[in-house]
């Protein structure tokens, strides 16, 4: 993506200047670099603060760090209360939340891999957690997020899991 950004740059450059000489065209390719560095500097400060805030159950940090059109979305079986999309910050606080606080207690986590291109994040990693009502494990499954961030704030959670192993432990009662 970076590489497509570049290119547009340079192609708006020639057409904006009327194709001045390499060295002008080079510098604003580099100014565009170095705007995507700092701004993927800033969506993986965001994001890491968020899934921390997340994991702890900071529901302070966690709202300040929402926009107000927020969605929260879980991939999955829609017979758990949890799963789907939730759209707006007051939603996932006051029902998403509290859905998935009562339906599963995480019992191990690990975080592996952080990626970031500009508004984007995405983190890889472990966890294993337990089905509330079942008592029954998930075991050890991968899991991965992709986070969208806007001016500071996370606009977009997409939530990737093993969810058959999810839906086994909390179908099983």
């Amino acid at each position: 993506m970076k590489n497509v950004v570049i290119s547009a740059t340079v192609l708006a450059t020639i057409l904006v200047t009327g194709c001045q000489p390499a060295s002008d065209s080079s510098q604003i390719v580099r100014d565009a670099a170095a705007d995507t560095h700092e701004e993927g500097e800033t969506t993986l400060a965001v994001a890491e603060k968020f899934l921390g805030a997340a994991g702890s159950g900071d529901m302070e940090t966690l709202s300040s760090l929402m926009t107000d059109d927020f969605v929260w979305h879980n991939e999955g079986d829609s017979s758990v209360p949890w799963i789907g999309t939730w759209e707006g910050k007051d939603l996932v606080l006051n029902e998403f939340l509290p859905k998935f606080g009562a339906g599963l207690a995480v019992t191990g986590w690990t975080t592996d891999y952080r990626f970031v291109n500009g508004d984007q994040a995405a983190f890889m990693g472990t966890m294993s957690a337990d089905a509330k009502n079942s008592g029954k494990s998930t075991g050890t499954m991968n899991w991965a997020v992709r986070v969208h961030v806007v001016d500071g704030q996370v606009k977009r959670w997409t939530w990737l899991e093993d969810s058959y192993a999810v839906s086994s432990a909390y179908a099983d009662n």
